[in-house]
């Protein structure tokens, strides 16, 4: 599998960004085309991605990856907790190189793994921490995210303390998981679909007060 030269991936990613009014740079978009083959191609690190979303990398993980970016052109400190193989922090680090990203993962393969894309990119702007996020020390961030990693109330739970007065927590979902929050004014959700998929997904947000 090669991001490189699959022009139908490309176009789905690109009509997809571009739906949502982002245009990426060229060179941006071939480090994104870079970070899928490596996640997609990799194998001594475990097994990273299954065989059928490796065929929709492009269109189903970046895409999903960039949507905090969609709505948050972010600036600060930011720390995206259980970061497993890169998404979505590895896509975000590539787009906004101005922002100091922290992948925080407790498992040894994954760390690796992201030490290696991290050196491979040259992301200068990204630190992989081999942490659980309770235990990173981080604290004082802009923003926290995650992704499908537990209920959206556990994650703000354990977000929160790490987050600056002020910051904001960022996290994707199936809609689904967090039609219940449709009601909670603390919180805003940006519902979206994704390119060839019928689930309904969410970017949640919820602001530290």
């Amino acid at each position: 599998m090669d991001y490189r030269t699959n022009i139908e991936q490309q176009n789905l990613l690109n009509q997809f960004l571009g739906e949502h009014g982002v245009k990426l740079p060229e060179e941006t978009l071939g480090k994104l085309y870079d970070f899928a083959n490596l996640v997609v191609n990799t194998k001594e690190f475990g097994n990273l991605i299954s065989a059928k979303d490796s065929e929709k990398f492009l269109s189903r993980h970046i895409a999903d990856s960039l949507m905090p970016y969609v709505y948050t052109k972010g600036n600060g400190r930011w720390a995206d907790m259980g970061a497993g193989a890169g998404c979505p922090v590895f896509p975000l680090a590539i787009v906004m190189p101005k922002v100091q990203f922290y992948a925080v993962e407790p498992r040894h393969m994954r760390v690796n793994f992201m030490q290696m894309v991290k050196e491979k990119l040259h992301l200068d702007n990204l630190t992989v921490v081999g942490k659980r996020f309770e235990t990173s020390g981080l604290s004082n961030l802009d923003f926290v995210s995650c992704r499908a990693l537990s209920t959206f109330e556990n994650d703000w739970e354990r977000a929160q303390p790490a987050l600056k007065k002020g910051g904001t927590f960022l996290t994707l979902k199936s809609f689904n998981n967090v039609v219940h929050l449709e009601n909670d004014s603390a919180v805003i959700l940006h519902k979206y679909t994704l390119p060839q998929e019928e689930q309904v997904y969410a970017l949640v947000t919820r602001g530290n007060e």
